[in-house]
């Protein structure tokens, strides 16, 4: 980065901007076939993972917030891959659960990740640091938005 700011140059933000845009871009001709967009597809890992998660859980995990996982959530509840219901241990709490359908959609989706560490252009230890580093930022982003104002 060089000496001025206001350059679109030295604005990390960009790059990171572009890189997941365009990412987002190639999983799409990968998860059509699977009636998935890429959202609903990292929920997916989430669920195949763990079974079953909260809503709260499956919030942090993905970095979206009610408004746009519930949406979601819905969305996939009505395409048979999930189900949703309230934790018998806590009322407040709604459990966010794979169906059958579901659970069979992790095999059809199984070359997905070869696919796409084939597009990028790293090695296997660049995209271990990059992930890294990306998940240190995220982790360490400080301001809030009211902090900015």
């Amino acid at each position: 980065m060089h000496d001025n700011p206001q350059k679109l140059e030295n604005q990390l933000c960009f790059p990171l901007y572009a890189a997941a845009k365009e990412v987002v871009r190639l999983y799409r001709p990968l998860l059509d076939p699977l009636g998935l967009t890429y959202t609903q597809y990292i929920a997916m890992l989430v669920l195949w993972e763990e079974q079953q998660a909260s809503m709260k859980s499956l919030g942090e995990r993905l970095w979206l917030d009610s408004g746009t996982l519930t949406p979601l959530v819905k969305k996939m509840e009505a395409q048979g891959l999930i189900t949703r219901q309230r934790d018998p241990g806590d009322e407040r709490s709604v459990l966010v659960g794979l169906t059958e359908e579901g659970k069979a959609l992790q095999d059809q989706a199984a070359a997905v990740p070869a696919r796409m560490a084939a597009c990028l252009p790293l090695q296997p230890e660049e995209n271990r640091q990059l992930y890294q580093l990306l998940h240190k930022t995220l982790k360490g982003l400080q301001c809030k938005s009211s902090d900015m104002g």
